[in-house]
């Protein structure tokens, strides 16, 4: 398993063990030791998935302090645009945002810190994308950023959007909790 630092600080790709053989393959997506070798979160208390067609856009979300969450993210079907965004006041990295290609057939994750939003847009036909999450689902914490309000340059301008996703604050309207930490 290989654990790669991207450009947002905290965040990480990470590309797993993949054995083939006559039968097909078995992919390794997680393990304690290598993960806590590289001070990454080791307890995940929620896992939820999703399935999309073509040209859908979900995001960018995230949870609000006190039920702020890490998420490890992957592609078990289809192929998606990834995009991680920094909220975190005072990071090197606030306000960028990082792009990730998730395939099935390469089983790369996407490891989010607390305090960075989440999304994806679907390339594929259709797709399926686990998360993994550090904390329990909260309605009352749940919250986003617009999609198109921090440049991310996604493959479609009028992608397929839920109601909620498409009402979101933009992001120089949102008025972060969340606070860098070395």
């Amino acid at each position: 398993m290989i654990i790669q630092q991207t450009k947002l600080v905290d965040c990480y790709e990470i590309i797993p063990d993949i054995y083939h053989d006559e039968r097909g393959r078995l992919t390794k997506t997680f393990h304690q030791d290598t993960f806590a070798a590289h001070k990454l979160q080791t307890r995940f208390v929620e896992q939820y998935y999703s399935s999309s067609r073509k040209k859908v856009l979900r995001g960018l979300h995230f949870q609000l302090p006190p039920h702020q969450h890490v998420k490890l993210v992957t592609c078990l079907f289809g192929i998606i645009v990834d995009a991680v965004v920094d909220l975190r006041v005072g990071s090197p990295t606030y306000g960028q945002f990082a792009l990730f290609d998730l395939r099935a057939e390469k089983g790369n994750m996407v490891y989010v810190p607390e305090g960075m939003a989440h999304g994806f847009y679907v390339v594929s036909e259709s797709a399926i994308v686990v998360n993994n999450a550090s904390s329990v689902y909260s309605p009352e914490y749940d919250c986003g950023i617009r999609w198109d309000s921090v440049g991310i340059p996604w493959e479609d301008e009028h992608p397929v959007l839920s109601q909620k996703d498409s009402s979101l604050v933009p992001f120089p309207l949102f008025q972060s909790p969340f606070v860098y930490e070395k």
